[in-house]
């Protein structure tokens, strides 16, 4: 039998991928021995100082100027220095998903992540009342914990997620998120069959998240900013077809470690002259409802990447 220089390539790939991912893992289970707090803060430490050395600092200061015309170079310094803390700190929680909720600083056994009354209040409804529903977030402080919190809600959960390329991580994000979300019943692979999944789970009743401010090259336009961008449709094409409320989730991260999850009431959608929902127009509402989030916390969101293309 003969070795193909394609098929050594190959090979080695792996064999590269499965050393790194042995790397990773390991480093992520040294890091968990190491309380949360104090790994944010290192973390975010880091990541102030390298961030700004690397390539992502200029796309992301070139897209704050854009969409910030009005803010002086240092307010945008501020914002992506900010976003790189966020970033470190989102990396040092990771590894501690599983222990979020019940997290304190201070060891007094109080949760760091809270609900507003108007959100817990919806997220009971949610719970109780036997409907599907889609929820739409962004890559807004630490996302994740959306999902924690509608678990320790009870709610019924599907999420669509991004596999991780490099499968021992992936597996060790899927263990942490499994035990921080024991409601968790639908893990959706984005791609293709993801719309079919998702379909299938809102029949059931579940709730499905989606991230909703990544670049999709089949999708349609929107403006987001004042410039136009790529969305999927997947969601307002998921909602006309089963005819289920849509709302929006957001996590704050807030001084002192601690965070806030809010989840808004169920958007009014537009609708086309038959009456059904308009796909386009429902994308928009949602970007816009987006936009206003970033607004208000620029220094969350993850502008590193191109969003605009």
């Amino acid at each position: 039998m003969t070795l193909e220089p394609g098929d050594f390539t190959v090979r080695l790939s792996a064999a590269r991928n499965r050393a790194v991912g042995l790397m990773v893992v390991s480093l992520m289970q040294a890091m968990r021995c190491v309380e949360l707090t104090r790994l944010a803060n290192i973390a975010a430490c880091i990541m102030r100082i390298l961030g700004p050395r690397l390539h992502e600092h200029h796309v992301a200061r070139a897209n704050l100027v854009a969409a910030f015309p009005e803010k002086s170079t240092a307010e945008i310094e501020r914002i992506a220095l900010g976003m790189w803390d966020n970033i470190g700190r989102l990396a040092a929680e990771y590894v501690h998903l599983d222990r979020l909720w019940a997290h304190d600083p201070a060891h007094k056994q109080a949760e760091c992540v809270e609900a507003d009354q108007g959100s817990a209040d919806r997220l009971l409804r949610l719970r109780d009342d036997g409907k599907p529903a889609l929820i739409f977030f962004g890559h807004l402080a630490n996302y994740e914990l959306i999902g924690i919190i509608g678990s320790q809600f009870g709610c019924d959960l599907g999420f669509v997620y991004r596999q991780q390329h490099i499968a021992a991580i992936g597996n060790m994000i899927d263990k942490l998120r499994t035990r921080s979300m024991p409601t968790l019943t639908h893990a959706i692979r984005s791609g293709l069959g993801a719309g079919r999944e998702i379909e299938q789970a809102l029949k059931r009743g579940a709730h499905v998240g989606v991230l909703i401010d990544q670049h999709v090259i089949q999708g349609i336009e929107v403006n987001f900013f004042g410039r136009r961008c790529k969305i999927s449709p997947m969601l307002a094409k998921l909602a006309r077809r089963i005819e289920c409320p849509i709302h929006g989730a957001r996590v704050i991260r807030l001084p002192g470690h601690r965070f806030r999850c809010e989840l808004t009431e169920a958007i009014e959608v537009p609708r086309d002259l038959r009456g059904r929902i308009d796909v386009h127009a429902t994308m928009q509402a949602i970007t816009s409802i987006m936009e206003g989030w970033v607004r208000e916390y620029p220094d969350q969101w993850i502008w590193a990447h191109q969003r605009w293309r």
